[in-house]
């Protein structure tokens, strides 16, 4: 009998049934096994005896721990992720904070390599898992960091006193639905869930079903203070008071429309579960075929300016493109093109995308001055204008003086190929490569995009929520 035929037969229970069989399905795949966990385990044994017995050479009250989601029991299977904190002696001063975590680091990993985030750490690969190796200052309470890292062993201990097997065990289906949906990360790039923001979620409401059961009805902005600080103020759609540091709102990176995308695909999930939610869609490439068809059919005017990424990390990156994104969609809406989408990607080289509903503009605007009776203003106005011999006017419209100019740009693409494209607010390592060249596509010539974002393209014109 197939699932569509159990749930007419199963009575008001049927939904249940089917809840419950596409869990029981997804986490045959996502929850580790025995001897995964086994070998987890021993490797992340040894790192940690390495770890202590350099640390303690280095600082006699240095101590090891391992955290995040594989010393919680929340990772999924197939990750491979160890980390190991080295927490020393708050006396030490920064700099020597740094040398001694790092000699610790290479101890610990032989083969590792040194990567910067707030301080230097050692990462690198033992036996098949990827390993960080990261230094902190050992102090008593979170509200004391010295940096973003000293607040970890803190989470660690607070959620290692909230979640059992079952919990674990939905945090790892939360996890994975989130990966599913596009809304998994704390990156830059995605602005989605972290780990630690998804498992506070979990314990916050008692399982993963009651949370998809919350988020469905959640009206941002949705407030949880899971130790009842209640002293800090935030603006963000999703905020998450941290159990161990009021001043913080742990959901802060989480973009609106990803918590508005986990409320919509809860509500999805819920009315009719399948595994396909927990399954990361692979946009369908786009051809330069279909990408003419896409563009013939919507019969707006597509445009690209594409350039040379910026030899940036991600975190770097993507925020720089989406205020250069902003900045010239704001440019084209100003000048009267409007932009009716707009995107960006990035690989080796970085593009904006923007569909216009208008691409050419006549030859003047319209220029609206103040009430006549406004005097001052008014008088000011007019006398901008008087004698100007490309100006029709000023003259009377209403109460008010009008004056007709030309405009800097009559089309979309000149305006892109002006300098005028440098007014806007632009990130500035992406001002930077625009100075050094860029290309302007128009219409068909946005073929060139691909194939580098064929992937990216066939998103945009397959837009889910």
């Amino acid at each position: 009998m197939s699932e569509d035929e159990a749930d007419r037969d199963g009575g008001p229970d049927g939904a249940n049934d089917d809840f419950e069989s596409v869990l029981s399905r997804v986490r045959d795949r996502i929850d580790p096994d025995a001897d995964e966990r086994a070998r987890l385990r021993a490797v992340a044994e040894t790192l940690t005896e390495r770890a202590e017995d350099a640390a303690t050479d280095l600082a006699p009250g240095a101590d090891v721990l391992q955290v995040g989601s594989s010393a919680r029991g929340t990772w999924i299977s197939g990750d491979r992720d160890i980390d190991v904190f080295v927490r020393f002696p708050p006396e030490l001063d920064r700099e020597t904070l740094e040398e001694y975590g790092l000699e610790v680091g290479h101890d610990t990993v032989p083969d590792g390599h040194e990567e910067y985030a707030e301080h230097p750490y050692v990462k690198g690969e033992v036996e098949g898992f990827d390993v960080d190796v990261v230094p902190c200052f050992r102090l008593g309470s979170a509200t004391e960091i010295r940096s973003a890292v000293d607040r970890t062993p803190f989470h660690n201990r607070y959620l290692e006193e909230r979640l059992d097997e079952e919990l674990a065990a939905d945090v790892r289906l939360a996890k994975q639905f989130l990966k599913g949906i596009g809304a998994y990360g704390s990156d830059l790039r995605t602005s989605g869930f972290s780990g630690y923001l998804t498992e506070l979620l979990v314990a916050e409401y008692g399982g993963f079903r009651p949370l998809l059961e919350a988020a469905a009805d959640w009206q941002p902005p949705v407030e949880l203070d899971p130790e009842d600080h209640g002293r800090a103020s935030f603006s963000d759609p999703l905020i998450v008071i941290d159990p161990t540091d009021p001043e913080r709102n742990v959901a802060a990176v989480c973009a609106a429309e990803n918590v508005a995308r986990l409320q919509h695909y809860a509500r999805e999930f819920l009315a009719s579960p399948s595994v396909d939610f927990f399954e990361p869609r692979e946009p369908e490439p786009l051809t330069a075929a279909a990408l003419r068809d896409r563009l013939a059919d919507r019969e707006a005017t597509a445009m690209a300016v594409r350039f040379e990424a910026p030899d940036l990390v991600d975190d770097q990156l993507y925020p720089q493109l989406r205020k250069s994104l902003e900045g010239i969609v704001g440019g084209l809406d100003d000048r009267g093109f409007d932009v009716l989408r707009a995107d960006t990607f990035a690989d080796e080289t970085a593009a904006v995308f923007a569909e216009l509903a208008v691409a050419e503009r006549p030859a003047i605007e319209r220029h609206l001055g103040p009430p006549i009776h406004v005097r001052d203003h008014a008088e000011g106005f007019y006398d901008a204008y008087d004698d100007d011999p490309d100006v029709y006017g000023p003259f009377i419209d209403g109460d008010r003086y009008v004056a007709e100019r030309k405009r800097d740009c009559t089309t979309a693409r000149g305006y892109l190929e002006s300098d005028r494209l440098f007014d806007v607010g632009l990130g500035a390592h992406v001002e930077t490569a625009l100075e050094e060249g860029y290309d302007v596509l128009v219409g068909d010539e946005t073929t060139a995009l691909l194939p580098e974002f064929d992937r990216q393209l066939g998103a945009y014109f397959d837009p889910r929520p």
